[in-house]
């Protein structure tokens, strides 16, 4: 199953056929996802499936309609155009209306993998087998998720807009519990390279967690001196990048607002140590061509053309401490006289050169956090965020690893753990960004949890 640039162009062009419009518009989407899931040290399913989404909206006259269909027949793609021109006629003028963009350049961005997009239960089974006989020979519980994916992606308008890209990934995760229910272990990775997935690693590493977080001892809430994996830290700092926002700044909605009015550009906001930028160009999390349309695979609508179809691009947004950049959509640009600056997502923290061990080396005390969960926000202007540890938490005393601890939930803002950096590992890709594991002081545990 695959799909060319030609098809997709082609596709379009039938669906343009149809319109009626001042502006239409579709994004397009064949995709093939294929899995294994594993529970309670058995394999529990396994699958395949295919599916194409077609995206398509009509616009004009400030106003616009969409619709979304799976069957490429010609009736289908002609009644969803007519009734996306029907929502289009009745819905209400559309006050921050933006006009399709015309032709646009894209550079290719290499994030299709052959071995990844071939990839079945066969190529599945070592990494599922061996988290399984690891669980039952080690007296564990596992359970865990390995799954591929393909998706041949379309951008098109009447206007002569056309953009292709191919991706892959392949994900793993697997949880290792002890069988009194009191430790619990987690690893996993995301790359478009299914070789990139080491499993015996991971799962070393999940059912060592397992193990040493059992039976943890009571801890007060508090403010810790903590040391957070690489998956804490992307946990964290997602919310940060969904927060550099000119209009959120301009407006006085988000963190980056200027008291009094305008935006913290220029500022220095975060240790000196801190740098974060998008780049979607990287290829441990390489991005879209294009910017907008949702995060992840899921491409959605066109949005009103305010973001979706400009090209992606590098971007410094933090450098060094000080805030140099926040991204700014076609309609926002309008408004304030300024040039559209896409957020391209694909965010990559600069680390440093140490690692997680030599951070706890250099610790007097502290905790140890493997992953947060169930995150949510609290005050958006502040960027405070609640949300649970998970996986393991120890004590760190002397420089080495004390006993496990209770979970905690926490309520602090990632600006202020920004703020505190005290020392960094080198970055890793964790999958979804690319970030190093950091010691932070002063984080806020606001009360003890029953997680595990």
């Amino acid at each position: 199953m695959s799909w060319s640039a030609e098809e997709a162009r082609a596709l379009s062009g039938r669906i343009f056929s149809f319109s009626k419009a001042e502006e239409c518009e579709t994004v397009l989407d064949l995709s093939e996802a294929s899995h294994t899931r594993f529970a309670a040290n058995e394999v529990t399913t396994s699958g395949t499936a295919r599916d194409i989404t077609i995206s398509i909206t009509s616009r004009g006259q400030g106003k616009s309609g969409s619709v979304r269909v799976n069957e490429t027949d010609p009736d289908t793609l002609k009644r969803a155009v007519a009734l996306s021109e029907e929502l289009m006629a009745v819905a209400p003028s559309d006050p921050e209306f933006v006009e399709g963009l015309g032709p646009q350049s894209y550079a290719a961005i290499d994030a299709f993998q052959n071995e990844t997009a071939r990839a079945g239960a066969d190529q599945r089974r070592g990494a599922v087998r061996s988290a399984l006989e690891t669980a039952r020979t080690r007296k564990l519980d596992t359970s865990g998720f390995f799954e591929t994916e393909a998706h041949w992606l379309a951008i098109a308008n009447k206007k002569g807009l056309f953009g292709f890209h191919r991706v892959t990934e392949a994900s793993y995760s697997t949880t290792m519990r002890t069988q009194d229910g009191t430790g619990s272990g987690w690893a996993g990775l995301a790359s478009p390279r299914i070789g990139d997935i080491r499993a015996e690693e991971l799962v070393s590493q999940a059912a060592r967690k397992a193990e040493t977080s059992a039976k943890p001892k009571d801890l007060d809430p508090g403010r810790y001196t903590v040391i957070l994996e690489p998956q804490a830290v992307a946990d964290l700092l997602g919310s940060v990048g969904f927060a550099l926002s000119a209009r959120t700044a301009d407006e006085g909605r988000g963190f980056f607002a200027k008291p009094g009015g305008g935006s913290r550009i220029g500022e220095k906001l975060f240790a000196d140590t801190i740098t974060i930028r998008s780049d979607p160009f990287d290829p441990r999390v390489p991005g879209r061509p294009w910017a907008g349309g949702g995060g992840g695979f899921g491409f959605g609508f066109l949005g009103g053309g305010a973001v979706l179809g400009l090209p992606a691009r590098r971007v410094t947004w933090v450098e060094k401490g000080v805030l140099k950049n926040l991204a700014v959509d076609r309609y926002w640009a309008g408004k304030t006289q300024r040039e559209p600056l896409p957020y391209s997502g694909s965010l990559v923290m600069e680390g440093g050169s140490g690692t997680v061990e030599s951070l706890i080396a250099g610790t007097q005390r502290g905790l140890l956090v493997t992953r947060f969960w169930y995150i949510r926000s609290v005050n958006p202007q502040t960027m405070q965020l609640t949300g649970l540890t998970r996986d393991g938490v120890w004590l760190v005393e002397g420089g080495k690893i004390g006993g496990p601890v209770n979970n905690f939930r926490f309520n602090e803002s990632p600006p202020n753990l920004l703020m505190n950096v005290e020392a960094m590992s080198a970055s890793v890709s964790t999958g979804s960004m690319v970030v190093p594991a950091i010691r932070a002081r002063d984080f806020n545990f606001s009360s003890k949890s029953d997680a595990v």
